[in-house]
């Protein structure tokens, strides 16, 4: 099916905005889903951590349906009613209105230390190449929330999200384990941040393809864009090629404006619908 999208002019500046769409915002008559809150301090995989996680259950959950996942990292940002992605109210309109199926969001924070700022092991966490991260959702996180809530077992209903740092440790969590997280948003990833560089191009190309459906994001003026190390726009773009080459169902879009999660939040709503289409589709 072919579908016709209205004329917009290209803005000149590359220094932008992108405006929410109705999807970012309460409708009239979708009704909100409750989100509840909690604390881990007793991680095994990064001892000596704290932080918090919400788990956000749509109306339209019933106990008796196993639910999809969708796991978000950054989850105090992420779930910001009054910020750029608006994670539970994007995930009510659209379950609402049947584009998406039944979902619970998990929105995890990074870790905290005491002897360590929160974001630096933010990067700790999110940055690394290894499973480490992974096996701490797999074996600590999601278990409190399959231990309260009925969710699907079937990697195809799991899903993982993402940006900069966070959307760099999307990737590598379905990277590593495709047997529980199928799909994958990944905004503005930190790939550049990666201890010894940027595996993916070359490792993308040198495996055999995964059973992945992944969403990239990037932007025209992401950090050090015009830079010849470190380049942030760049580093997506080899993933994109990679993925292209080797026959991945992915999908970029490329905005203008720099190191911000705007546009990747107002691409929420339309990332979602892309990501959980009929995997024959």
């Amino acid at each position: 099916m072919t579908v016709e999208v209205p004329f917009q002019p290209l803005p000149v500046d590359q220094d932008v905005r992108y405006a929410h769409g109705p999807d970012s915002a309460r409708q009239p008559g979708v009704p909100a889903g409750r989100t509840v809150e909690f604390d881990w301090n007793d991680s095994v995989v990064y001892p000596g951590t704290s932080r918090r996680f919400w788990v956000h259950l749509p109306a339209q959950y019933d106990p008796s349906q196993p639910a999809a996942l969708m796991v978000f990292q950054d989850g105090r940002l992420y779930l910001d009613p009054d910020g750029e992605v608006r994670g539970a109210i994007v995930l009510d309109n659209l379950i609402s209105r049947g584009d998406i199926p039944v979902t619970v969001g998990v929105f995890v924070d990074p870790g905290v230390r005491d002897d360590a700022v929160g974001p630096k092991h933010r990067n700790v966490e999110y940055d690394a190449f290894d499973d480490r991260y992974a096996t701490f959702l797999l074996t600590e996180i999601i278990p409190q929330v399959a231990e309260r809530y009925s969710i699907t077992t079937d990697p195809g209903g799991w899903g993982i999200c993402g940006g900069s740092s966070g959307g760099n440790c999307a990737f590598t969590v379905a990277w590593l384990r495709p047997d529980a997280f199928r799909r994958a948003i990944c905004c503005l990833s930190s790939f550049v941040q990666m201890p010894d560089g940027n595996p993916y191009p070359e490792l993308i190309r040198s495996v055999p393809r995964k059973p992945l459906r992944i969403f990239l994001q990037a932007g025209h003026r992401d950090l050090r864009w015009n830079e010849p190390e470190r380049n942030w726009l760049a580093s997506n773009l080899h993933v994109a090629a990679a993925l292209a080459e080797t026959g991945y169902d992915f999908r970029l879009v490329l905005g203008d404006g720099g190191h911000s999660p705007n546009h990747g939040g107002v691409l929420l709503p339309d990332a979602l619908r892309w990501l959980w289409r009929p995997l024959d589709s």
